[in-house]
C-alpha cells in the first residue's frame, strides 16, 4: 500500500517527541498516551498547529479518517467501525465554535 503524504511528515513532527502524540497504524491508537486517536492532546497540538487555517486542519484530518477507516474496517470487518463515532473522532471537533 503506498504511504500517503499526509503520514510521511505529520504536523505535529516537529514538535518534542514527549508530546508527539502520533497515531500508530493500523490500531489508530495514540503512541504516547494509547487512547484513540486523536486523543485530546493532540486535538489540542492540532489546533495549536492549524490555529491560522482550519479549513487545512478539517481537509488533514478528513484524509486521517479515511486512511483509519481503511485500517479499522480491514482490522475488523464485522461489525466494523461506526460511522457516526469516526466523524465525532476525527471531524466534529474541527470546527471552529460559533462566534468564535
Amino acid at each position: 500500500m503506498p504511504t500517503s503524504e499526509h503520514s510521511k511528515r505529520h504536523p505535529l513532527s516537529n514538535v518534542h517527541r514527549v508530546y508527539q502524540h502520533l497515531p500508530m497504524r493500523p490500531l489508530w491508537l495514540c503512541r504516547v498516551c494509547a487512547a484513540p486517536w486523536p486523543c485530546a492532546t493532540a486535538r489540542m497540538l492540532l489546533r495549536i498547529e492549524y490555529r491560522q487555517d482550519r479549513v487545512s486542519l478539517s481537509v488533514y484530518m478528513s484524509s486521517c479518517l479515511f486512511d483509519a477507516t481503511g485500517d479499522l474496517l480491514a482490522l475488523n470487518p464485522n461489525p466494523g467501525p461506526q460511522p457516526g463515532e469516526l466523524f465525532d473522532r476525527f471531524l466534529a471537533w474541527t470546527a471552529p465554535k460559533p462566534g468564535g
